[in-house]
């Protein structure tokens, strides 16, 4: 995965709409400031990796529902990466995930986060 300016890790999935929806908006805001941006999701954050698993999910206003957020993201440049050794701990496969997220492990993990600018861990 090549690195991008802004990279930010997200832990928690669908049971935590609240930190879903602030990872995704502050990804966004990057783009929009001009930033390259990557989201990597982690633990259990891996399961937003299916294809409309993040449907319904909307924490109200001033936030953005997160499928706009996350249309959003993608259309404007923003690159998804999902934990491989997370997917496979949280019983999922390559086939589960979306096909346009990468797949990493935990060297690409690293080397996104030491080439960013800056980066945010929603943990």
């Amino acid at each position: 995965m090549q690195p991008t300016a802004f990279v930010s890790t997200l832990f928690d999935g669908k049971s935590n709409p609240n930190k879903v929806t602030v990872a995704f908006t502050m990804a966004v805001n990057a783009l929009a400031k001009g930033h390259s941006a990557t989201l990597i999701l982690m633990a259990e954050a891996v399961e937003l990796g299916r294809p409309g698993a993040a449907d319904g999910m909307a924490i109200g206003a001033p936030f953005d529902p997160v499928p706009d957020l996350l249309a959003k993201f993608r259309e404007t440049g923003g690159k998804i990466a999902i934990c491989g050794a997370c997917m496979k701990h949280n019983g999922f496969s390559a086939e589960d995930m979306d096909p346009d997220f990468e797949i990493i492990a935990a060297p690409d993990v690293i080397d996104l986060l030491m080439n960013a600018e800056g980066s945010l861990q929603i943990t």
